[in-house]
């Protein structure tokens, strides 16, 4: 099977992230399919409570519109080794971005402490508002910690460093700021330095909040931000974007070491590229229709794929005008040097949905199409009602998708997408994308399993045992094998555990249910007819032990 793989191609494995009306991918995505607009309106009151002043609310030019994140005032500092001083002068951004590098981790399977190759770090963040509206306003604060600790935990190359630090990761860390097109240049980066074998896995995103989060924006004419709140990409009435809040992370891998491993895979990196526009623009912020078609054909030409067999492209589009044609026109020049074909390939943008997410923009793409891959739809691009004028749509090789449609296979090639992120200064980024490889399932095994649930406190323990009930009750047929696999291997050791000999998900999923140990044991004088999986609650290894000696013998109470 290695044969068939494309050469040179990176793994998407893990994904994590937190977007503006949806606290992880599974809800971002259910989001994006349903075409919802996650874009909040403030009312006075709001605004008032947070500092705006009522003078500032009757200016024209105040636009009462913004993001929400759930929960970025929280953060499991006991679990990284924080104490309460040090995370309270960290730069939430960093907090969260290591947040979601851990569950990045854990998603994709791999105990970060027992991988026993090299995981890089490559990734960048906005400028930290936190240390100004938070943290440099208070000057008992800065007087107690100083001036040097501060700037370790807020400052822009600190991000990928302290997620290196405190996960051990051993690979290079690198902060890449390269404005709107950072995290999927960091992507960019991270591929090559996975195809220099630099490393073997690599943490690749990036992270933007605005501070304060609970506020509006100005409103200034030539700007990207919106005079109304909305992005209408690629609209006749396009008028800008909103600046957002948000972040992504992904686990990228060489893909034969993926296929290699059984690693599960979202989507396949073809090709990638980073460039700039140089002097040959209008001026230091302005697009380059030449600079952008560039890193297209040269993506394009890495990944040695035809641009026909494209038929997806998520586009940085943020509803500008200017920006919007560049984008179409260096598309279009890229893709009429090698077909005349016209209408066959769906473009879209999230920022109507979750606005302009800044350094995150890039990564967020990325995870969007590699969802679609995993659904084999393609999302509706929302606020599309009268096409730019200054596209030439009628023989265009692009059409806006508006609706959720299944994306369809050919059947002469895999399906194949492309995303881009253009940063301010000329800075590009495009990625070439493909469906993942068909693979041979797992292979049978014993025919009953192990499981271990293991964490730092019993809250979380509990939190654990109730999401993998769900998960069990919501995939029945499931190999428990590979469940099993993960959950020992693919998992952090901690001194609060739980284990569970059973041998099908049903089974495993109605036991864990019960949630009490003894009541558990008590099952097997009642139920002797049928196999009754047996499960240990406590602290330290006795019962870790219990369980392997009881998986290793094959016992079962009946």
């Amino acid at each position: 099977m290695t044969a068939d793989l494309p050469e040179l191609s990176i793994a998407i494995i893990g994904m994590s992230g937190r977007f503006p009306g949806a606290s992880n991918v599974k809800d971002f995505w259910r989001n994006l399919a349903n075409g919802v607009k996650s874009i909040h309106f403030f009312s006075d009151d709001e605004l008032l409570a947070v500092g705006v002043t009522s003078e500032q609310l009757q200016d024209p030019r105040y636009v009462k519109a913004g993001t929400l994140l759930e929960d970025v005032d929280l953060f499991d500092a006991s679990f990284f080794g924080f104490t309460p001083r040090e995370a309270e002068i960290m730069d939430p951004q960093s907090r969260l971005f290591l947040e979601c590098s851990w569950e990045t981790l854990e998603e994709a399977g791999y105990d970060p402490n027992r991988y026993e190759g090299l995981i890089g770090v490559f990734a960048g963040k906005a400028s930290s508002g936190y240390r100004t509206h938070n943290i440099l306003t208070n000057p008992d604060l800065v007087d107690l910690v100083g001036e040097l600790q501060i700037g370790i935990n807020n400052e822009l190359d600190s991000l990928p460093l302290w997620v290196a630090y405190k996960l051990d990761l051993k690979g290079p860390s690198v902060s890449v700021q390269t404005f709107c097109s950072t995290s999927l240049v960091a992507v960019h980066v991270a591929c090559q330095s996975l195809l220099a074998y630099d490393c073997d896995m690599a943490l690749a995103g990036g992270v933007a909040l605005q501070f304060p989060l609970e506020a509006g924006y100005w409103y200034m004419e030539g700007g990207i931000p919106s005079p109304d709140g909305e992005c209408r990409a690629f609209d006749a009435n396009a008028n800008g974007s909103i600046m957002s809040n948000g972040l992504g992370v992904v686990l990228l891998k060489r893909l034969e070491d993926a296929v290699r491993d059984g690693d599960y895979i979202y989507a396949v990196i073809r090709g990638s590229a980073a460039s700039n526009d140089g002097i040959a623009r209008a001026g230091f912020t302005a697009p380059s229709v030449l600079g952008q078609s560039a890193v297209i054909a040269a993506a394009l030409g890495n990944a040695k794929i035809d641009p026909e067999t494209i038929s997806y492209v998520e586009a940085h589009g943020t509803g500008t005008p200017l920006g919007d044609a560049v984008e179409l026109s260096a598309m279009f020049k890229v893709f009429r040097q090698n077909t005349d074909k016209k209408g066959f390939c769906a473009v879209s943008s999230v920022k109507p949905n979750i606005g302009h997410l800044d350094r995150a923009a890039g990564v967020v793409n990325l995870i969007k199409v590699a969802l679609a891959f995993q659904n084999k739809q393609i999302p509706p691009s929302i606020n599309f009602e009268k096409p730019n004028t200054e596209i030439d749509w009628g023989n265009s090789p692009f059409y806006v998708n508006t609706e959720l449609q299944e994306w369809k296979s050919n059947g002469l090639w895999p399906r194949r997408a492309g995303t881009s992120a253009f940063g301010l200064g000329g800075a590009n980024a495009h990625v070439v994308l493909e469906e993942a490889p068909s693979l041979d399932p797992s292979s049978p095994s014993r025919p009953h399993q192990l499981l271990l649930l293991s964490a730092k406190t019993q809250a979380t323990l509990e939190a654990m045992t109730s999401n993998l009930t769900t998960f069990l009750q919501s995939n029945s047929t499931c190999n428990l094998a590979d469940v099993a696999y993960t959950l020992q291997v693919g998992r952090g050791e901690f001194n609060y555990r739980r284990m569970l000999v059973c041998h099908s998900a049903p089974d495993a999923a109605e036991s864990l249910a019960m949630s009490d140990p003894q009541r558990v044991l008590s099952l097997h004088q009642t139920y002797r007819n049928r196999p009754v999986a047996m499960m240990f609650a406590g602290v330290g290894d006795h019962y870790l032990h219990m369980g392997r000696e009881l998986y290793e013998s094959e016992m079962v109470f009946r």
